[in-house]
């Protein structure tokens, strides 16, 4: 049985340093924070302040996806191979810094739409615009992220350096992203679009900052780059359909990917429904989501190292399941909320369920990729993380598609200075607070009853991948 303490078993192995961990944190800054921000700002952007329809943007939102359906795997599986220059510049690096520039740049033009399409009586233009915009966004985002993600498991090989990287990601990437992610709602005005490219332009600066702070952290050894080379010398590369086939055959990587799947799609839809909810429920302006940003900051940040302590003592996979029930909660009170005093405490206690699912979710997937490796005999996070990373942006199809729905059904009136019936409020709670929680509730179901690598079938991942030499 392998614990903390003998963990010196795997000393050979080469060790990242606390330096290395904070530089490479940086990299989840660009992940979380861009993302977040699509998430949060651009339905309603494109909806309220450019003037999209909302059947047209929803389309615009599926077509998106779909490029994702197609996109995300692609990317992972075509660069997650050696090249001819992987010895000199390594296997995942290169991916990384060309796919986070671009997409940096891209982020920008998405909200900087150029005013004679924005002007223009017929929406098709800036229709196609989004439509462009977004799909080149996401193949660099995914780029990026999906290498990011991928090196997470081959960076950080023990359990107490993923414990030990996942709380630094736990912690500077939220500090940094919280006081950055002031910059639209201390800047944005109601109707004012100008405002909000400003706010994004200054997003965009601070970002390629991040980047350059980043790019240290990612860097691989030459140990790191022989390992990769080492499984494709004695493995042969299976086909692209091949390997999607052999990845939905392991249960823990299927049960996983549903819940990841299930819970991104609650919180891209939650997340979209953020400006509404201060705009057309409280009746506040959004400068005031500093606040609730704040309360749910101090939750997750404050309770982080309580569930670095948790997944030690019971394992990071049991508090994954603990926390998917504990976010099925926390959605709920959108659906009486009246105040921003309500808002606050109620996001503290979200910050709290939050950080429980983030906490082990770079271990649990570690472990997920470590199986899948063990099994094939090579490396192949960077295809999983593809796969993942196109259920993940099906969470696009699913408000491209509940929020035209609820907003036609309820009324919802999306003139910036308007005001909503009873009937549209109680359809932003219900796509903000009821669909999430359910969403929850089935991944709870799922990760209770398929995922298990836990006890000593987890810790036996370890001592496989040292006698593979992998």
């Amino acid at each position: 049985m392998m614990s903390e303490e003998n963990e010196t078993d795997f000393s050979e192995w080469e060790q990242a340093s606390t330096k290395k961990m904070l530089s490479f944190s940086f990299g989840y800054l660009l992940v979380f924070f861009m993302g977040g921000q699509f998430n949060v700002y651009v339905f309603y952007y494109y909806e309220v302040e450019i003037g999209l329809p909302v059947v047209m943007l929803g389309f615009a939102f599926i077509i998106f996806a779909v490029w994702n359906m197609i996109n995300d795997p692609l990317v992972g599986f075509l660069t997650d191979k050696p090249f001819k220059w992987t010895k000199k510049w390594g296997m995942r690096f290169p991916w990384m810094v060309l796919g986070v520039i671009p997409y940096i740049i891209c982020w920008y033009f998405l909200f900087a739409a150029p005013e004679a399409l924005v002007e223009n009586s017929d929406p098709w233009p800036i229709f196609w615009y989004f439509v462009i915009m977004a799909c080149l966004l996401d193949t660099f985002y995914s780029l990026f992220t999906t290498h990011i993600n991928a090196a997470f498991t081959t960076h950080f090989r023990t359990d107490a350096e993923r414990r030990k990287a996942q709380l630094i990601n736990n912690t500077i990437p939220q500090v940094l992203q919280l006081f950055i992610g002031f910059t639209v709602p201390l800047i944005y005005i109601y109707g004012n679009r100008n405002s909000m490219i400003l706010a994004q332009t200054i997003v965009v600066l601070l970002m390629f900052v991040a980047m350059l702070i980043m790019i240290p952290g990612v860097r691989e050894s030459n140990e790191l780059k022989e390992r990769f080379l080492r499984g494709y010398e004695k493995q042969k590369r299976d086909p692209y359909f091949k390997s999607l086939k052999l990845a939905f055959g392991r249960r823990n990587f299927t049960s996983t990917l549903i819940v990841y799947m299930l819970l991104s799609f609650g919180a891209i839809i939650y997340a979209a429904s953020g400006v509404y909810f201060f705009k057309d429920i409280l009746g506040i302006p959004y400068s005031y989501a500093i606040f609730t940003g704040l309360a749910g900051f101090v939750g997750f940040v404050g309770s982080v190292p309580f569930w670095v302590w948790m997944c030690k003592k019971i394992g990071h996979g049991n508090v994954m399941k603990l926390s998917l029930f504990l976010i099925t909660l926390v959605y709920l009170p959108v659906l009486w909320m009246t105040t921003l005093i309500e808002a606050i405490i109620y996001g503290f206690f979200g910050g709290i369920a939050s950080a429980a699912f983030w906490t082990p979710l770079g271990p649990v997937t570690a472990d997920v990729y470590d199986e899948s490796t063990i099994s094939t005999g090579k490396h192949q996070e960077a295809m999983y993380e593809g796969i993942r990373t196109l259920f993940n942006r099906l969470g696009f199809v699913f408000v491209g598609i509940v929020l035209p729905i609820v907003h036609i059904s309820t009324g919802y009136n999306p003139d910036p200075h308007g005001t909503q019936t009873p009937l549209a409020i109680w359809g932003i709670r219900i796509h903000m607070g009821l669909i999430p929680s359910l969403l929850a509730l089935i991944s709870f179901v799922v990760m209770i009853k398929w995922y298990d690598l836990a006890g000593e079938k987890q810790k036996a991942l370890k001592i496989r991948l040292k006698e593979m030499n992998l």
